[in-house]
């Protein structure tokens, strides 16, 4: 590729989407407060890493599941202008509503065929209530679903961690599990900055192809300033 010197090469477009649980047990134990401070904590290191790589063009979404799916970041959000709405939390686990509808933004059009790897990062701390199989066959049906950097993290230990495996469908990367706030705040941003810097590697393979280790350094997750107040 080349480019004027002092101008901004052209970015490829990275799609990053968090899936987020926001059913009725999400509004138990500070757990929603604590994800929406995670995922404004997060911000600013994604705009380090976005402004690290000028090959990419790092788009911002999300999708809430409780009763059904809705987009609360519908249209694909510039990094440095995305600002947080805090997620409300209350009804149903509708997980395979959400990897459908997820499913239908990565088919071409509307993604760009020049694309990097879209980056999936799935939070929840339940099981899902309705069809996930067909959400997940749906979501896997689609080159780019397929392609897509899939992480996910369990909020709790009532979280249906095979569940969250599944989706992920790569031997070289497990979900993570946070056991407090300030855990969860650090596992939305060390998930977040990892998943996108390994998007926006070159030559990176299908997910469906064996993967070599290790892919993630081992986070070190902080231990709950008081034990005895919160640990979900």
């Amino acid at each position: 590729m080349t480019f004027r010197p002092g101008a901004r090469p052209t970015g490829r477009p990275l799609h990053f989407v968090f899936l987020l649980d926001g059913s009725g047990s999400m509004a138990a134990q500070g757990k929603i407060e604590a994800l929406n401070e995670a995922i404004r904590a997060a911000l600013p290191d994604l705009r380090d890493v976005a402004a690290q790589n000028p090959f990419a063009d790092l788009l911002v979404r999300a999708i809430v599941f409780a009763d059904g799916a809705r987009w609360h970041v519908p249209q694909p959000t510039p990094i440095a202008e995305l600002t947080w709405a805090p997620v409300v939390a209350g009804g149903f686990t509708d997980l395979g509503a959400a990897l459908t509808a997820v499913s239908e933004v990565l088919q071409v059009p509307p993604m760009d065929h020049r694309a990097l790897p879209p980056v999936l990062v799935l939070i929840s701390d339940g099981q899902p209530t309705d069809d996930f199989e067909a959400g997940l066959a749906a979501l896997l049906a689609e080159p780019w679903g397929r392609r897509a950097v899939r992480m996910a993290i369990a909020i709790g230990a009532d979280a249906d961690v095979d569940v969250l495996d599944r989706f992920i469908a790569d031997p070289g990367i497990k979900p993570f599990t946070a056991a407090g706030p300030e855990q969860l705040a650090y596992l939305v941003r060390f998930v977040s900055t990892a998943a996108s810097r390994i998007a926006s590697q070159p030559g990176r393979p299908d997910a469906a192809e064996p993967v070599s280790e290790p892919r993630l350094p081992e986070p070190e997750l902080p231990e709950p300033a008081d034990p005895q107040l919160l640990v979900w």
